[in-house]
C-alpha cells in the first residue's frame, strides 16, 4: 500500500500544483487512501519532493531535480557537456550527443529515477525517452536543459 501511495503522489505532484500537505492529504483521501498528516508528511520526505515556486508567486511541491546526485551512477559535469541538444515531441524527448557518447548519457538518465520516464533507448549519438505524458517530456526536456546551464 506504501508503495502505490508514494507511486501516486508522484503522480499527482506531476498533474497538480498541490501546495500543502493538507491539499495532497485530501487528494490521497478522496481517491481512497485512508491516510493522516503524519503519513504524507513521511512520505514527502521519503520521497525527497522540495518546494518550488510556481508561475503566480506560491509554493508547490516537485520532484527534487537534485535526486540525482545521489545514484549510483553519477549525472556529472562530463555527461552534461556530452549532450548538444535537448528537444521533445508528445511523449518523447530526444537527446543529442557528441558521437560514442549516448550510451554513457542514457545511463545517467536512468540513474535519475524520474517517475516520468518509462524507458530511454540509447544509439551512438541520439538517446529517446518515452515519458508517461506530454507534460512529462516537456518537464524533462526543461530538467535536462536546465541541468546544462548548472554544470
Amino acid at each position: 500500500m506504501k508503495t502505490q501511495r508514494q507511486e501516486r503522489i508522484l503522480e499527482l505532484v506531476s498533474k497538480y500544483e498541490i501546495e500543502t500537505q493538507e491539499d495532497m492529504m485530501s487528494r490521497l483521501q478522496s481517491e481512497g487512501f485512508k491516510v493522516t498528516q503524519a503519513t504524507v508528511s513521511r512520505d514527502l520526505k521519503e520521497l525527497k519532493l522540495t518546494k518550488t515556486l510556481t508561475a503566480r508567486g506560491t509554493y508547490r511541491y516537485a520532484v527534487n531535480t537534485t535526486r540525482h546526485r545521489t545514484g549510483s551512477v553519477k549525472f556529472n559535469n562530463a555527461m552534461v557537456d556530452s549532450i548538444i541538444h535537448v528537444d521533445y515531441s508528445l511523449n518523447n524527448v530526444v537527446i543529442k550527443t557528441y558521437p560514442g557518447l549516448a550510451q554513457a548519457v542514457a545511463s545517467g538518465v536512468d540513474a535519475l529515477n524520474m517517475h516520468n520516464i518509462l524507458g530511454c533507448v540509447a544509439g551512438d549519438d541520439t538517446i529517446i525517452i518515452v515519458t508517461r505524458d506530454v507534460e512529462s517530456s516537456a518537464e524533462i526536456s526543461e530538467s535536462l536543459t536546465e541541468l546544462m546551464k548548472t554544470f
